[in-house]
Order: structure tokens, then sequence, then C-alpha cells
């Protein structure tokens, strides 16, 4: 596959019960920074976002304020589609599960798994989680409720369509023993060891009597299609699968490099489930699937009851959007849980933005200004940047900040405020070195903080000290 390859990238999509929170945002700036990166080294990318919006949580949450499910779906996608301004995302589509072309194709892998003699009609008693919608097995229940909802599961017994997993045992097994197909490494052991135990065939529909917001099985108007089945065909659907009028399908995802971003509960979904139905259709596999983990609050999991939990747009009016991105790129682990409070937040800013980034700006530009001629500068070529795989965004963030460091410590050394004085030449010199350097970090920042980057170049390239990039919060 050649080195420019196309990329496909996509985030999950949230589930529209509530309004967006900052692990949700975490995952759309994480992809949006690996789009800008890949662009910036000559890709054609497209990225894909957009909103989960079937089910019976949100049937309930609609029925229960007495609002018409399609306008509520329609509010709480607005909300999401709101992040592209907030936290500036360069994303190229967002799909939305209740457009015409998704119900289409989810109805259309539908019966490509069916004729691939992977669905079949049961009669099924299980335990049934409402907040997860999913059935469960009494191994993943502690002290008989679901761990992630605190609630004990309904008994349920209906007639289902099921997905003939277990068909696709060896094929699973095959596929998670590649090396890179899943990200941090010991995911892919995590979904391998769970193939290598045994799968089980699921469920993939709902009786219309019980749960009737959903897209209606193909040939069959008592049932409508489990929300994960119906959702993971996002990831195609959001390329104009099946008919793919544009090419964008052909180019993207079966002569591209694709890349899903998910958290780290999503393991069985994406990794799993969504791998066999591909393979049921005939259709290629992901590429890679990458897993973050999950943003606690002073040590406790984000949640309403207890007041900790943090809003992207929150994060955005207090900080800034460059500075929000700044803090869940450098500050959040990519693959580990990570915790944030406000208290951190503020540390951060003030400590690697005011006084670091944005005085070093300052300190080298107005020395500039004063004693240097607006330079030439080597046009940027995108093949010098040589930042860490920005897969791994918080050693990416580290090196650019060790950049930062260097030039600090330069001037602490060099003092060519002073030497300029008694040694012109020998300062000029040091601080042609200096602007230079920062050119090379702002280029650097493109991906991660797209407009402190464009504001430091402008700075550098006009030979003029730019006004604050951060603003010092207030007491």
């Amino acid at each position: 596959m050649s080195e420019k390859a196309p990329k496909y990238l996509t985030t999950t999509l949230p589930y529209v019960n509530a309004d967006p929170h900052i692990g949700f945002g975490l995952e759309m700036v994480q992809a949006d920074a690996l789009a800008r990166y890949w662009r910036l080294m000559g890709h054609e990318v497209f990225f894909s976002t957009g909103t989960d919006e079937h089910g019976q949580k949100i049937a309930q949450k609609a029925d229960e304020k007495g609002e018409d499910r399609q306008k509520y779906v329609d509010h709480f996608a607005g909300e999401f589609n709101r992040l592209k301004e907030a936290l500036n995302l360069s994303y190229d589509n967002f799909v939305r599960t209740t457009d015409v072309d998704h119900k289409k194709a989810a109805q259309h892998i539908w019966k490509l798994c069916e004729a691939a003699g992977d669905i079949y009609k049961k009669k099924y008693k299980g335990l049934y989680c409402v907040g997860c919608e999913s059935f469960k097995v009494e191994s993943d229940l502690v002290d008989g409720k679901c761990p992630d909802h605190l609630k004990e599961p309904e008994e349920i017994e209906e007639e289902n369509y099921f997905f003939k997993l277990s068909n696709h045992q060896k094929y699973l097994e095959d596929y998670l023993s590649q090396e890179g197909v899943v990200e941090p490494e010991w995911r892919r052991k995590e979904a391998l060891n769970f193939v290598q135990a045994g799968l089980e065939d699921f469920s993939i529909s709902r009786e219309v009597s019980r749960m009737d917001w959903g897209i209606p099985v193909p040939g069959d108007e008592t049932q409508v299609m489990y929300v994960w089945f119906d959702a993971l065909t996002n990831y195609i659907s959001t390329l104009g699968w099946p008919d793919d009028e544009e090419g964008l399908f052909q180019k993207f995802w079966q002569e591209g490099v694709t890349t899903q971003l998910a958290g780290k509960d999503q393991v069985r979904f994406q990794s799993i489930m969504w791998q066999a139905m591909l393979k049921s259709a005939g259709i290629k596999a992901t590429d890679k699937v990458v897993y973050h983990g999950f943003i606690n609050s002073g040590g406790q999991k984000m949640s309403k009851s207890l007041g900790n939990v943090i809003s992207p747009y929150e994060l955005v009016a207090k900080y800034g959007t460059d500075a929000a991105r700044y803090i869940l790129l450098r500050h959040v682990h990519p693959f580990d849980d990570s915790d944030l409070t406000w208290e951190k937040m503020d540390e951060y800013y003030t400590a690697n933005l005011v006084n670091g980034l944005g005085n070093l700006t300052a300190r080298i530009m107005k020395m500039s200004e004063t004693h240097l001629e607006v330079g030439t500068f080597e046009p940027f070529e995108p093949t010098t940047v040589d930042a860490p795989d920005m897969l791994h965004m918080q050693a990416a963030m580290d090196h650019i900040w060790s950049l930062i460091q260097i030039a600090d410590e330069l001037i602490a050394e060099t003092e060519p405020f002073k030497l300029i004085k008694t040694e012109p030449e020998v300062a000029k010199g040091i601080l042609v070195n200096l602007r230079q350097q920062l050119l090379h970090i702002g280029r650097l920042l493109l991906p991660v903080m797209p407009e402190t980057s464009v504001a430091i170049r402008a700075a550098v390239r006009a030979n003029k000290k730019p006004e604050n990039l951060f603003t010092r919060l207030e007491n």
C-alpha cells in the first residue's frame, strides 16, 4: 500500500440521551489531531463522526418528557454537532442513525449477513440492562447489578433474531492475532482472550411491541434492529455504502487505511461484533481500532449525582478552544484512565500555556522585533515534522514542550537581552536561532493547537510580538 494511501478515521457515535461530556470531547480532539496530522503528511483524509439515535433509552426519555422522538434526537444531535465550532474540529461528515441513507445501509448489511447464513430467529430468556441496551450473563454482573449502571437487569423473554458470532470464531482469532489491529497492545490481547474463551451468538433485534424506536428488520414488521447492529453500520454508511455513488467507500475503506477511535468499554463491540459483521457482509476488516481510557474527576467516576461532570463547553468557556485541546491531548493519557479536576486544569493552563508557551513567544518576538530585521524562512516541508507518532498524542505533546523548555533554557543561559549591548552580533545570532526554534514549535502545534500555531507562525514571519496568546485566569 502506498505511503500516501488515503486515511479513513472515525469516532464512535455518542448516544444522544444526554449532553456531550468531556470523555467524548477527548475522543473528538484526539481524532481531529490525527486527521490534521495525516493531512499535513500529505494523505487524503476522511474524518467522520455523528450521533447514535435509536434504542429504548432514547424512546423512554422522549416519552417521559412528552416530546416527539425525532425532535428529541434532533435537539441532541445539534448539541453534539456544536462541538465542531467549540473544539475547532475538521470532520468531513456528521452521520446520524436516523438519516434515510443510514437506515438503508443498516437494512442492506442485515440482508447480506442473512444471505451468508449468519442470522436466525429464536426465543430467548435473559437478563437485560436497559442502560447498556444489551443482555447480560451472571459473570457480567457485580452483586447482581450491572457495574456500569448499578441496577439489577430485567429478566426478559421474547423472540429475537440472533447473529451467529460463533461462526466467526477462527476468523476473529486470526484477525486479533495480528499486531497493530488494536492499540494499545493489551487491549488486543484482551479481545483475543475473550474470543478464545468461546463466542456466543448475540441478539440483534427487539420486538416492536416492546421497543418500536429503531430501524425495521427487513421482511419482519414485528421486529426492529438492536441499536448496536444499527449503529455500527455508520462506519461505512457515512461513506455512502452500499451505493457508493461518490466512490468514497471504495477509496477510503476498501483501498485506504481505516482507523476507528473508541472508549475502552467498546472492545467487544468494535473489535469483535463489528469485525464479524463486516466478514459476514464480505467487507474487509478495520485496519486498526484505538481505545482510550476514561476521564475521572477527583478519583471518582464522573456522574451527575456527584456533581463532578465536566462539559467540553465549560472547558472551552474557561480556557479557550486551543487550551482545551491542549489539556485533553497532553494531560489525559491516550490509553489509560486519567483524572482531571478544575484545580489541576488551572495549574496546567497557567504553568504550561500562560507562563510557558505564551511567555516564551512574547519574549522571543519582543527581542526579535526590537533587534532583528524580518527574516527569510524556508518553506514548510511536512516531511520535516519530527514529532513522535501522533497516535501516542501525549508523547507528541511532551516532545513539543521539551522544545519549549530548550528554548527557555537557551534564553536563561545566554541572556541575549543583555548580550545585545556588549556583543550585538553574537546576540543577534542567538535571537535568529530562537526565532527559528519558535517557528518550528509553531509548525509542530498545527495538528494539536491550530489557532495558536497560526498566531505564532504569523508573528515570526511578520517579526512582531503578538497579542498575548493566553489570558491569565482571574482569581
